[in-house]
């Protein structure tokens, strides 16, 4: 699950984009680990959010993903 977290949290750095959609998300860290499993990327995604890694993003129509503190991700206080 770390190795999966990592790989995550490489992909969110190396975006050129402060959100992505988990199916983004997920072709990243399989391009890194081939065998990774759908449920087990979310499992991973889940708890970087949980440890204030990654935040959610809703558009409204879609739940996107952002890195927390890079770009326009966070709600304003």
């Amino acid at each position: 699950m770390e190795e999966i977290k990592r790989a995550i949290v490489e992909f969110a750095e190396a975006s050129g984009k402060s959100k992505f959609y988990f199916k983004d998300m997920e072709k990243g860290v399989r391009e890194r680990i081939p065998e990774a499993a759908t449920r087990d990327v979310k499992k991973a995604a889940t708890e970087l959010v949980s440890e204030g890694i990654l935040i959610y993003y809703s558009t409204g129509s879609s739940t996107m993903y952002g890195l927390r503190g890079r770009g326009i991700t966070e709600d304003p206080e």
